[in-house]
């Protein structure tokens, strides 16, 4: 049906029509199997690719033919004149043959006919018919130009509004959290962020590239509002978290009057390890190690969980709100289920690009 069609539209509408599509439809073949690595879409291109370049050299063809035309024309108006000089010749070699003059000389009209011509003393000339299609085909070729538009800008579009046969995992997304109900400790701080801030913050396109893994996809990413552990809820303490496959990032915020020197010495109290101060942003800050925590629960039918055992090595980077250090830090830990760690440059990265897209006291 689709055949028959283009059979009936004009040749300068379907043969550009077709320049169209076999050349939209070859270019785009031809980047999906390089993108892909497809030989079977990579030669269905190139079939695409043939049949346009064919298209072409046929319209080629009829272009030079139209502006140089063909010498059956001029045999053909050559005959025509031929044929207009030769009737009256056999009627003036008629009267210079011995006749009987009545039956010549009763017939004057086709001499008189012949006389203008030899008194002009030109030869009768056929007067060449106007190209009354000259202006239907450049109308056509007007049409078919705006026909490849409109196909080109279709198949150029449809990509972007129609869904897309890629099977690559997307990246994780931070929930909406909007109608989330922050505890009252929020209530009470000044400027602070929430969890949802904080993950759409650490959630960049670039963060596997500042973790030393570009090409990595984040697999989740979550936020909460939540409060600090041993604090009756009178401290806020939102958290992100991001994890790809080799490292997870995790992001909080704690909105204590705790300076950094006495966060340092709680951390030498404590189990941290590799302890180094140093200054991030203009801000006082601290590189600290320690173990995460490892909780095995029970599917089974009691559903009790087991004892809490030790996790893998995390490195933390916690940075002060305020150049005056005057309480407040965020914290941001790097760790990997197989231990190891990248190196103390992605946390130093991911604190230049992140902490300054947050409000309020974080960029004070």
């Amino acid at each position: 049906m689709l055949g028959f069609l283009l059979r009936l539209l004009p040749f300068w509408v379907r043969e550009p029509l077709l320049i169209a599509v076999g050349s939209v439809l070859g270019v785009r073949i031809m980047y999906l199997a390089v993108r892909d690595h497809d030989r079977v879409a990579a030669g269905l291109g190139v079939v695409f690719l043939v049949f346009t370049a064919i298209r072409v050299h046929t319209v080629v063809r009829a272009l030079r033919a139209r502006r140089s035309p063909s010498p059956a024309a001029p045999e053909d108006g050559a005959a025509v004149d031929a044929a207009a000089q030769a009737q009256p010749q056999p009627q003036l070699q008629a009267q210079t043959q011995p006749q009987p003059p009545l039956p010549l000389q009763a017939q004057p009209q086709p001499p008189l006919q012949a006389q203008p011509q030899d008194q002009a003393g030109t030869e009768p000339r056929s007067i060449p018919d106007t190209p009354e299609k000259e202006h239907n085909a450049w109308a056509q070729a007007v049409a078919a130009v705006a026909v490849f538009g409109a196909i080109a800008a279709v198949l150029w579009a449809a990509p972007r509004f129609m869904p897309s046969d890629d099977n690559s995992p997307r990246p994780a997304s931070c929930s909406d959290g909007g109608h989330e109900e922050l505890p009252k400790a929020y209530k009470k701080t000044p400027q602070p962020v929430t969890g949802e801030e904080l993950c759409k913050a650490l959630n960049r396109p670039d963060l596997a590239e500042l973790l030393g893994t570009p090409g990595e996809t984040a697999t989740t990413a979550s936020g909460t509002s939540n409060t600090a552990p041993l604090t009756d809820g009178k401290v806020a303490q939102p958290e992100a978290e991001v994890a790809f496959d080799t490292y997870t990032v995790n992001v909080s915020a704690t909105y204590n009057k705790m300076s950094t020197d006495q966060y340092v010495k709680l951390m030498k109290f404590g189990n941290e390890r590799d302890i180094k101060t140093l200054t991030v942003l203009g801000r006082p800050a601290v590189l600290s190690s320690d173990h995460t925590m490892k909780i095995e629960i029970n599917l089974g039918s009691d559903g009790s969980g087991g004892p809490v055992g030790q996790g893998p090595l995390a490195r933390t980077l916690s940075v002060s709100f305020e150049r005056d250090d005057r309480g407040g830090y965020y914290d941001i830990t790097v760790w990997s289920t197989s231990g190891a760690l990248p190196d103390d440059s992605a946390l130093l990265g991911i604190a230049e690009k992140v902490l300054p897209t947050l409000h309020g006291r974080a960029v004070r």
